[in-house]
C-alpha cells in the first residue's frame, strides 16, 4: 500500500492559480493520478502520469490550464492549476497504482485502475 497525503488546496477567485502536492511513503508505484469530485457528481479522472517514464494523460476539460508533474527525489507528483473556474471547485485526490504504461495513460475515468488513495484536498474557486 502506499500512502499518499495531499495538500495545497485552498479558495480562489475565478482565473487564479494553485499547485496541489501529492506525498507518496510505503510501497512502490509507477503511474499516480489526480481526481476530483464535486458536490452531487461522480468522481471524475483529470490528469496522470507515467512517473517510469514520465507520459501524461489530460481530460479534454482541463487540458492547458492543469499541468501534472513528478519529482523522484521527494517522491511526490504535483497538479498545477491555471486560470481556475467555478467548475473547478471539488475535491482533489491523488491515487496511486502499478501498471504498465499503456494501462496508467487509458486508465479508467472513476479511478478503479489505482489501488491507493489520499485524503482529498479542497479546491473552491468563486466567480
Amino acid at each position: 500500500q502506499v500512502q499518499l497525503v495531499e495538500s495545497g488546496g485552498g479558495s480562489v477567485q475565478a482565473g487564479g492559480s494553485l499547485r496541489l502536492s501529492c506525498a507518496a511513503s510505503g510501497d512502490t508505484f509507477n503511474c499516480m493520478g489526480w481526481f476530483r469530485q464535486a458536490p452531487g457528481k461522480e468522481r471524475e479522472g483529470v490528469a496522470v502520469i507515467y512517473t517510469g517514464g514520465g507520459s501524461r494523460y489530460y481530460a479534454d476539460s482541463v487540458k492547458g490550464r492543469f499541468t501534472i508533474s513528478q519529482d523522484n527525489a521527494e517522491n511526490a507528483v504535483y497538479l498545477q492549476i491555471h486560470s481556475l473556474k467555478p467548475e473547478d471547485t471539488a475535491i482533489y485526490y491523488c491515487a496511486a497504482g502499478r501498471m504498465s504504461r499503456i494501462g496508467c495513460l487509458y486508465s479508467d475515468e472513476d479511478g478503479t485502475d489505482f489501488g491507493s488513495w489520499g485524503q482529498g484536498t479542497q479546491v473552491t474557486v468563486s466567480s
